[in-house]
């Protein structure tokens, strides 16, 4: 071998060594995400799941710190007119898209003008209602787009204008929802522009692969303009579905953190995993919904004897293990902007068996009983610790002459039959957007009616509706008084309780498990963890 020939193989040798020793340097965050995602884009998404990606490859105006409230993002600063009404956001001066592109107040205005198009018929688009003139867009009574009350006043300042004082209005910021768009790569790939090879992100992270049903991998974005301060390079989201899969595959330091565990495991990670288990109170509440647009469960009375017979004390202490409180209600205790005392009917103070003896009779009083049982389908979507729930309440209601079919299917298939009206009995979750009871309360508001009359329910999965409900709710998003406006919804929420427009079953607690590598990871009451904001040791 010639010497240059020697010499040229040293040198790559050495590149590759240095290629090797630079990527063995690389932190990367293996994330069990929970389920598949339905879309990565964020008019379209609707899950905690779908949020813990979304969030890390868009930035909003305004996004969340360690403890989830809310902090500057893609503004450096904003102002507030006295009357509360108009927002101004000065939008940072080295905010740049992933291809090195500025990122613009008009990218707001995109978004929101997409948001609000009833042609995009996004589920979420409600949260942003506070927006002037946005709910008479969604629903086609308003076609100027213009009338919308966002503005770009120049290429860095962006003006939004609200219907009323809105004291929620930057968490709701914080939702994906408000995050900017690129009009013109949506124009250019259509419904593909969420994929790897076309997506454009002004987040944090930048999405780079895509495997479906396995997982997700992003890198940190080289044009965000706080990727010094990043200690992640790289994030992987697994899908992880199966819990039990999933914490064999923690137990083996293949994943990092879990956003969810079995519950029955929780004792033995106690026992085993000191410290890693985080378990903590936020606000969120699971429930079950209701077919209301279909006999029999547009019968109140056979909605209250389902609802009625259900134990909830035993679900959190023992169906779980994990300690969630009972809920009643439809708003999470603790939440902001809500004076005055929780939602607890009457019949929850009854004894057990005087509340099933009482389901009895309804049940009977519609012609049912254990010898002529109302049949019907229980869906759930799969995860062992919905199975314990859907097992336990199936056997509750059997006593009362109920036969359910448990019926299990992947995320995004349970969510479309929910909204689709292709079930009759189905669990559903919520977590709070941001810290307000209209978060909440809204989920039972009538869907909005779109030009060819047809409703679109959105998260309204049971179809309930009631125009005094709905009265209360218009007037509280007016309501400059606090304390008037809480009272508005606790009477609203009192309506929807008392006619079972669905079943709240538990208050949720997040359950997390966190390697001990992994620091920044904070508990807080909306269970959102940023990457942004943790670290990792090998």
């Amino acid at each position: 071998m010639k010497i240059t020939q020697v010499l040229k193989a040293v040198t790559t040798a050495g590149a590759l060594a240095l290629m090797m020793s630079s990527a063995a340097l690389a932190v990367t965050l293996n994330l069990g995400n929970g389920g598949e995602p339905g879309s990565l884009d964020p008019h379209k998404v609707s899950g905690d799941w779908e949020n813990r990606i979304v969030s890390e490859y868009l930035e909003g105006l305004v996004t969340e710190d360690a403890q989830a409230k809310a902090v500057a993002g893609q503004a450096e600063s904003w102002t507030i007119s006295d009357d509360g009404l108009v927002y101004t956001f000065k939008i940072r001066g080295d905010a740049v898209w992933s291809d090195a592109v500025p990122v613009t107040a008009q990218n707001w205005v995109d978004a929101f003008q997409r948001l609000f198009d009833p042609k995009t018929a996004s589920e979420y688009a409600y949260l942003q209602y506070p927006i002037k003139n946005s709910s008479k867009i969604a629903a086609g009574e308003i076609t100027d787009f213009s009338q919308l009350g966002v503005k770009a006043v120049d290429d860095k300042t962006l003006e939004i204008t609200l219907e009323a004082a809105t004291p929620f209005f930057l968490d709701a910021l914080t939702h994906y929802t408000a995050f900017p768009i690129r009009k013109d790569i949506i124009e250019k790939f259509g419904d593909q522009w969420t994929q790897p090879e076309n997506i454009v992100g002004n987040g944090p992270y930048k999405i780079v692969e895509w495997v479906p049903g396995s997982y997700l991998r992003g890198v940190k974005s080289d044009s965000y303009y706080g990727k010094d301060t990043l200690k992640i390079d790289e994030i992987r989201w697994d899908n992880t579905e199966d819990l039990t899969a999933a914490l064999n595959r923690y137990r083996a330091g293949e994943l990092d953190i879990l956003t969810d565990f079995p519950a029955d495991q929780y004792k033995f990670l106690q026992d085993n995993y000191p410290g890693q288990a985080h378990v903590a109170p936020f606000l969120g509440i699971y429930y079950y919904v209701l077919n209301q647009e279909k006999p029999p469960l547009d019968n109140i009375n056979i909605r209250k004897a389902l609802s009625i017979s259900v134990l909830r004390d035993v679900i959190g202490p023992d169906v779980l293990g994990t300690g969630e409180l009972p809920a009643y209600g439809w708003v999470p205790p603790g939440t902001g902007n809500y004076e005055g005392t929780p939602y607890a009917p009457d019949w929850a103070e009854m004894p057990y068996d005087q509340r099933v003896e009482e389901a009895k009779k309804l049940m009977a009083e519609a012609g049912y009983s254990p010898e002529k049982p109302l049949k019907l389908q229980l869906r759930y979507n799969t995860n062992e610790n919905h199975q314990r729930i859907a097992v336990a309440i199936s056997d509750m209601w059997k006593q009362i002459g109920v036969e359910v079919e448990l019926f299990n299917a992947e995320t995004a298939v349970h969510y479309d039959a929910l909204r689709a009206g292709d079930y009759n009995v189905g669990r559903a979750g919520w977590l709070l957007d941001y810290d307000d009871p209209s978060n909440t309360l809204d989920l039972l508001k009538t869907g909005t009616k779109g030009s060819d009359g047809t409703i679109n329910w959105g998260n309204n999965y049971g179809r309930y509706s009631d125009a005094k409900f709905d009265e209360l709710m218009t007037a509280a998003s007016s309501e400059l008084d606090l304390v008037k406006r809480a009272g508005q919804m606790h009477e609203a929420e009192k309506i929807a309780m008392d006619a079972f427009a669905a079943i709240p079953i538990y208050w949720y607690v997040s359950k997390n498990v966190v390697s001990p590598k992994v620091t920044g990871f904070e508990d807080n009451a909306k269970d959102i963890h940023r990457v942004r904001w943790m670290t990792k040791s090998e």
